[in-house]
């Protein structure tokens, strides 16, 4: 609560300065966590492997419970060769209403020869009223894969809210050696015409990116994805990119977005890597 009370303020809210650093190795058949840091507000639970060694699962924490105005949190992945990780959230981010001060997530991610790296976060909720950004940056060796899906909410629309102030903008970046594979670069300054144009959200409350870059992936399987797509409220879009597969939807459900997400990594995992998809439990507890 005392976090909300600071956005009362016409100063400078007390913000967070949070960091993560995690180095991913391949050891006798195993992925492990060779190194980690932490700074509040920032965590990481201890790893586990429902799959098997190969496969590391970490989830991350954020103890303070949502992000204000002024709040600056820096994440570092490096997934060394044949590394395997697979990176979620334990619960949604919040992004409160800001009194004029900017937040931003910045995350760094290096995937070494023959590694993946899974970023599969829990959606985040954008209030009205707040001022975000948030930027990723991929660098890829040859022969390293890298996944993962951005799903954002505009505004409580449980309680009928919607994101009619502030400002929102997402930067991702995938490069190997030098080249740019895939830049996307997504900004909303909401107003009542672009909330309801089609252009914009379409009077839609959510929209999500799942990308898949690192290896070509063949027509049949882009098919196959697109077959997938039989979503009874949202909109999709499939995209076969150089090398990989870009996935668009808007719509008002996170359970049908991440659902429709999920089955589309299984037939990339199982296509690509021979291995059929793990749901982490994190989203079983967050969807109950």
């Amino acid at each position: 609560m005392s976090r909300l009370l600071e956005l009362n303020n016409s100063q400078e809210p007390n913000s967070w300065h949070g960091s993560l650093n995690m180095v991913y190795n391949w050891v006798d058949g195993a992925t492990t966590v060779t190194h980690q840091q932490m700074q509040a507000p920032l965590k990481v639970q201890r790893p586990f492997y429902p799959e098997g060694a190969e496969v590391c699962h970490s989830v991350i924490l954020h103890t303070a419970g949502g992000v204000v105005g002024g709040d600056k949190l820096s994440l570092n992945f490096h997934l060394q060769q044949k590394a395997h990780t697979l990176i979620t959230t334990a619960a949604a981010s919040k992004i409160y209403r800001s009194n004029g001060w900017e937040a931003g997530q910045n995350i760094q991610v290096q995937v070494d020869s023959n590694a993946c790296l899974e970023w599969f976060p829990q959606e985040t909720i954008v209030f009205n009223g707040a001022i975000y950004r948030q930027d990723l940056r991929v660098e890829l060796a040859p022969g390293a894969t890298w996944t993962g899906w951005e799903i954002t909410r505009f505004g409580r629309s449980a309680r009928g809210e919607k994101f009619l102030q502030g400002n929102w903008r997402s930067h991702t970046e995938v490069w190997q050696q030098q080249r740019p594979l895939w830049i996307d670069r997504q900004q909303l300054r909401p107003d009542a015409k672009v909330i309801d144009s089609p252009h914009g959200l379409a009077g839609k409350s959510i929209i999500g990116s799942f990308v898949w870059i690192g290896q070509p992936v063949s027509p049949d399987v882009v098919e196959k994805v697109r077959m997938l797509s039989t979503l009874n409220q949202g909109e999709a879009g499939v995209t076969r990119l150089t090398t990989g597969l870009l996935c668009r939807y808007r719509g008002d459900s996170t359970t049908e977005v991440r659902q429709w997400f999920t089955e589309i990594w299984h037939l990339l995992r199982l296509s690509s890597l021979g291995k059929p998809g793990y749901q982490s439990r994190v989203w079983q507890i967050e969807r109950n």
